[in-house]
């Protein structure tokens, strides 16, 4: 890549003044060929083909971020979804496998390690079957292992089987990490149309159509964005579009100087860079704030979706012009733990469960770290998994579910998960039943 001294500069302002950073370097690896019916041999293979790929991407990574002085805030691996490499093991042979995935995790220092997933949007395994069974309790006792579920697909429609069964394993998940506030549900994503390149966690699994290891890059600066936008007040909507787009161009050439960098050095090739404005609780590294320089007065309130809309195309224009290689979900992210705009506008009044739905119909995911009051049913969980998954469905796009009912916890409380997790207040739902269609299932 021909990088020119203008945007040295310029990417050293925006890491300095704006919060530009590489959210995540995930490295994907396939673990298909460590398949036995040997439960401990499999499980000795896994942990050693982790090790041999991704050892040395923390202390590579950690170098590439002093000589570029571009933070590199998390380093992940993602594999093979487990589901597929189970074969005949019990439910606590997969809860081991999923304590191997976290020492290899550990060990390999990085921060977490996704792909404890099964795709069953068209029908489900012996096999499958059995991590489902797994889900709650190999999430309870693991601290990186990060999971998700595939429940539909545009082409396939919605497994609402698993869709109700989803519902209770979110339910079980919470009420194993009570004295936590149900934090094992952070780590768990359900999806409609998932991605097999995406480097972002919780959702991310290496998939079967990727090679045996590959480094994908998630790149984030919605403080860039913003920053970009504040210059320019008396913008009108297609210039606002053409300085997002500008801005990201920007971001996506430094994201992969950096990630191919990266890739190099730890001897793997290049996948993707994602390009999406994932937020943070710093201050303004926010998409409502985004969203409010636009024009909005408060995130949540009329036009929010058109704002978003014109953001996210905006977003996926510029990256595109900057990269060949911009694969994941790339575009904005409206996790409400992790972006203090999102918070506000939930407290204020004018973001609500139903608007944040709505706007996962032209975001890049779905419902995203959203807090839930304990004693929510598992049917209300479900009957949420279902609207994002018709949602995506219907509209071909990614959409995904990750909430988390907070035991102990009424609407209006605030919870605290740390870290990039951020904090959250709790929401109250819809207090009609959806039993009645979760018993169906089909």
């Amino acid at each position: 890549m021909n990088i020119g001294l203008h945007e040295i500069t310029e990417t050293i302002r925006m890491v300095q003044m704006e919060n530009l950073d590489i959210r995540t370097v995930t490295i994907g690896i396939d673990l298909r060929d460590c398949a036995n019916r040997d439960q401990v041999q499999m499980r000795k293979d896994v942990y050693d083909k982790i090790l041999y790929y991704a050892s040395s991407l923390k202390p590579m990574a950690e170098q590439v971020e002093q000589e570029y002085g571009v933070p590199i805030i998390n380093k992940r691996i993602s594999v093979t979804p487990i589901a597929e490499i189970l074969g005949h093991a019990t439910r606590e042979e997969a809860i081991e496998l999923g304590k191997t995935l976290d020492k290899a995790a550990k060990d390999s220092g990085v921060d977490f390690i996704g792909g404890y997933s099964a795709l069953v949007h068209k029908g489900v395994t012996k096999s499958e079957q059995t991590l489902l069974d797994s889900l709650a309790e190999a999430l309870s006792v693991t601290e990186r292992v990060c999971a998700s579920v595939s429940v539909a697909t545009t082409r396939a429609g919605i497994n609402m089987d698993v869709v109700k069964q989803m519902g209770e394993i979110i339910k079980e998940a919470s009420t194993r990490t009570a004295d936590q506030d149900g934090i094992a549900c952070a780590k768990l994503v359900v999806f409609a149309n998932p991605v097999e390149d995406n480097p972002f966690m919780a959702g991310a699994f290496h998939g079967t159509g990727e090679g045996e290891a590959v480094l994908n890059v998630g790149v984030s600066g919605p403080g860039v964005v913003l920053n970009a936008l504040k210059k320019h007040p008396e913008a009108d909507l297609g210039e606002v579009s053409e300085v997002i787009k500008r801005t990201v161009f920007k971001i996506t050439r430094a994201g992969e100087l950096v990630g191919r960098t990266v890739a190099e050095r730890i001897g793997v090739p290049f996948g993707i860079l994602d390009l999406s404005l994932a937020p943070t609780n710093a201050l303004n590294d926010s998409v409502a704030r985004i969203l409010e320089e636009i024009g909005l007065e408060r995130v949540g309130t009329h036009g929010t979706i058109a704002a978003l809309a014109l953001m996210n195309d905006a977003v996926k224009k510029g990256g595109a012009m900057a990269s060949s290689y911009v694969g994941g979900l790339s575009g904005a992210f409206i996790p409400v733990s992790e972006d203090n705009g999102m918070i506000q506008g939930v407290q204020d009044g004018s973001l609500s469960l139903a608007k944040l739905e709505a706007m996962t119909c032209v975001c890049s995911v779905g419902l995203d770290m959203i807090a839930l009051t304990g004693d929510v049913p598992a049917s209300t969980l479900s009957g949420i998994i279902a609207d994002e998954a018709a949602i995506g469905m219907i509209n071909k796009k990614t959409t995904a579910v990750r909430v988390i009912p907070v035991p102990n916890k009424q609407e209006g409380d605030m919870v605290e998960f740390g870290g990039l997790l951020g904090r959250a207040p709790v929401m109250g739902v819809n207090p009609y039943s959806s039993e009645g269609l979760m018993k169906r299932g089909g």
